[in-house]
């Protein structure tokens, strides 16, 4: 009987442990595993979905009037802008120029990519000669000013930028006021501005990356403070529209309303949405290539305007429509 009752004391306490290691796994370890393939973790988004000159791309396909040859420029960007900067050399470019071995482009390939980061880097270290990105941070200007390059930014089409979280959150619509103070620890609970009663976990992006330099930007000058007991309750994150708007479609997420405003591709257009931004076409002002003007300026003309709406980004507004 004394035996009986040690082992089952024994397997109560296993249990006890196995309860608390599996709420432990719940509750913290697993928010912080990326389950994407390695190509995702290291790139934000699979290449080859979006290749040019490949009949199963995903990317907007269209005829234009312009073919660059000669010195063609190299092309990089964002993650965000992938698809659409694919779609311009897919109409401008020749097959031959761009080069894709599966996992990455190769290095005499005419279209690349390094993400936002990388991209700005490139753009001053001169590997690059056109970037498509969000507007650069203080870091990234301050690293071309040191390369004594000087940056010319054009803008190339509209975005919102949005805010997330998880479908299951009652939530649905805050103001702009609301969410700095979400970021900023003025409420540290979701029942304070109308939801239920779980910690506010406020997620945050890497430093330099598109996204964090508009939240930046967003913010206005306060500081962001997380809740050390945030990652018990609801998350909220933010991203550019485009990024994730495939995500809210397949209700896996929700993009939050701001003032009242859906941040739908027709209230990013007429402007009703809060927080519009434009993205841009980055050059060196020093450029000597021909093509780099050429091909920005088929951009702005209403083929690559059409690609730019045909992609699922918001046309500029004013800009010729097809």
């Amino acid at each position: 009987m004394k035996l009986f009752r040690q082992l089952s004391a024994i397997f109560l306490l296993a249990a006890c442990f196995a309860a608390f290691d599996a709420a432990v796994w719940n509750a913290v370890t697993k928010r912080f595993i990326n389950y994407a393939s390695e190509d995702m973790q290291a790139k934000s988004i699979e290449l080859d979905e979006y290749l040019p000159f490949d009949e199963n791309s995903k990317i907007a396909v269209t005829e234009s009037s312009l073919t660059l040859s000669g010195d063609l420029p190299v092309v990089d960007g964002a993650a965000a802008l992938y698809p659409v900067f694919s779609a311009f050399v897919n109409a401008v470019y020749p097959k031959e120029s761009v080069s894709f071995d599966g996992k990455d482009f190769a290095s005499d390939s005419k279209l690349r990519f390094s993400n936002t980061r990388g991209a700005y880097k490139a753009i001053a270290d001169g590997t690059a000669d056109i970037v498509f990105c969000a507007q650069p941070s203080a870091e990234q200007l301050a690293y071309a000013e040191k390369q004594g390059v000087e940056l010319e930014l054009i803008p190339i089409g509209c975005e919102a930028f949005v805010f997330i979280m998880n479908k299951d959150n009652p939530v649905d619509s805050l103001t702009v006021e609301q969410v700095r103070g979400l970021y900023a620890g003025d409420f540290r609970s979701w029942s304070e501005v109308g939801g239920d009663n779980y910690p506010v976990d406020t997620v945050t992006r890497n430093a330099g990356s598109g996204s964090q330099t508009a939240m930046l930007s967003f913010m206005d000058g306060r500081e962001m403070k997380k809740s050390p007991f945030g990652f018990l309750g609801r998350s909220i994150g933010y991203s550019f529209r485009y990024y994730v708007s495939d995500l809210a479609e397949n209700g896996k997420i929700k993009m939050l309303s701001l003032n009242g405003v859906c941040p739908d591709k027709e209230n990013v257009s007429n402007g009703s949405y809060p927080i519009v931004s434009n993205f841009y076409a980055v050059c060196r002002k020093d450029d000597t290539n021909p093509n780099v003007r050429i091909f920005i300026d088929w951009i702005l003309s209403e083929e690559g305007q059409d690609i730019v709406d045909k992609s699922g980004y918001v046309r500029l507004r004013g800009a010729p429509a097809g």
